[in-house]
């Protein structure tokens, strides 16, 4: 009778262990992307804000909930495709992506603020980054130099993000004043900040990487 442990070394030793963090870690990144999805969809008026702040707890949930599982299969996996600290790491970047993204969501609302239009083109770019880095975790076990391209893929996202704060913010600065203009301006800080967030997740994998050697 083959035992639980012994299972889990022959997966170690046939990769399939690796397959499983980078499924988990793609599913993070699905729940992450869900998110940018809901903050477009508010930005576009397609959703009303007190709305999109309720859907948003559904996909936080979800995020943590791959998280959480994560956390466990590393605690329980004898190898992975990069250093273990480092996909803890990388995690938790891809979490505080999140973590903004909902803030996004719930400051709008708080704010009394409506969704703004100009901000999807941000929302792509970030959405553009999480999934060049979910195609490059995909490649982790296979294709390092693969894995390295989607990073800096995601980088180049993360770069446009803030290319796009910086256009806005303008704009902002040559209108009038208005009652709304610091809570916008409070928006797009944090739209800014969810573009830092994924350069950071971006980073963590691209140095993983150079760690062993790819």
């Amino acid at each position: 009778m083959v035992t639980a442990t012994v299972r889990r070394i022959l997966g170690d030793l046939t990769g399939r262990s690796h397959r499983r963090t980078t499924d988990l870690l793609n599913q993070q990144l699905d729940a992450t992307v869900k998110g940018v999805d809901l903050a477009a969809d508010l930005a576009a008026g397609h959703i009303a804000p007190d709305d999109a702040r309720a859907r948003m707890a559904d996909v936080e949930h979800e995020g943590d909930s791959r998280r959480a599982a994560l956390v466990a299969e590393l605690a329980t996996t004898l190898t992975t495709p990069i250093d273990r600290e480092d996909l803890y790491r990388f995690s938790r970047s891809v979490d505080d992506v999140l973590d903004n993204v909902r803030d996004l969501v719930r400051e709008t609302d708080l704010f009394g603020m409506t969704g703004d239009p100009t901000d999807l083109p941000a929302l792509e770019a970030v959405r553009e980054g999480l999934v060049a880095l979910r195609d490059a975790v995909t490649a982790l076990p296979g294709s390092p130099s693969r894995a390295q391209e989607g990073a800096m893929a995601a980088r180049k996202a993360a770069g446009r993000v803030r290319r796009e704060y910086q256009t806005s913010v303008a704009a902002l600065f040559r209108r009038d004043l208005c009652a709304g203009t610091l809570s916008r301006r409070e928006l797009l800080r944090r739209l800014d900040v969810i573009g830092l967030r994924l350069n950071d997740a971006a980073a963590d994998l691209s140095d993983a990487l150079l760690k062993r050697g790819h």
